[in-house]
């Protein structure tokens, strides 16, 4: 055809050819998700495990740019006493006697959250005594373990009858004759003798006693520790 050979004609048909071009690639990107991001959908009857999984930087609830992942506190994975939640009013024990004799309630002063060396809480309460004063077991319970350690000195673990809770008895003198570990020792049954062993000081005689929640007996050793003062003091 003449007509096709002008130049002009051939000018205005490189246009529409071009503009057909750039129609058909517009259309083409707009079938493409946005960023080139491809959404991965499974039906419920499928494992997500088949399917990669996002970044934690790119899981978000709705937000277009998540927070990274919290880390947890070393602290969250040692094992600690004194920082754990104090136990409810529900597990304490109960009808509990003031573990040296002669001893009144009036007496007692609240010592539980004294600091002590080294950061330390002090965590039980003292009671002073003379010298040789006889120790009694606050409630019905198994003598566990007989200890002697650099800060409690010559002590006792005594395990409720409900093997719930540790009595703790330190800084003693001696134990009552023929104390022996297995002994089931009933309340008010002498144990040992307030002394000044271990770190007390010397002269300084007092009983150091504590009460823990425990969740295993055969690790008497730790457990939550809870003030005895209110309990002694009803």
């Amino acid at each position: 055809m003449k007509w096709a050979r002008h130049p002009r004609t051939r000018l205005i048909l490189a246009v529409v050819a071009t503009l057909v071009a750039i129609a058909t690639f517009v259309a083409r990107l707009s079938r493409v998700s946005p960023g080139n991001r491809k959404t991965i959908t499974w039906s419920r009857n499928e494992s997500p495990g088949k399917v990669p999984s996002a970044s934690p930087f790119e899981r978000s609830s709705g937000n277009n740019a998540a927070s990274p992942p919290a880390l947890p506190s070393p602290a969250a994975s040692i094992p600690s006493v004194t920082n754990q939640a104090s136990p409810a009013i529900s597990d304490t024990p109960s009808h509990l006697i003031i573990p040296v004799v002669g001893v009144r309630p009036d007496q007692l002063r609240d010592t539980f959250s004294d600091a002590r060396a080294e950061g330390r809480v002090h965590d039980a309460i003292d009671i002073p005594a003379p010298l040789g004063t006889p120790v009694v077991a606050a409630a019905d319970g198994t003598i566990i373990k007989l200890f002697h350690s650099d800060r409690g000195g010559t002590t006792i673990y005594q395990l409720s009858t409900d093997s719930r809770f540790i009595f703790y008895y330190a800084h003693l003198d001696r134990y009552a004759e023929d104390l022996a570990e297995g002994h089931i020792a009933r309340q008010g049954e002498i144990i040992a003798y307030v002394g000044d062993t271990g770190n007390a000081g010397a002269g300084n005689y007092h009983l150091h006693f504590s009460i823990a929640v425990v969740s295993d007996p055969k690790k008497y050793w730790q457990g939550v520790n809870i003030n005895p003062y209110p309990l002694l003091k009803k």
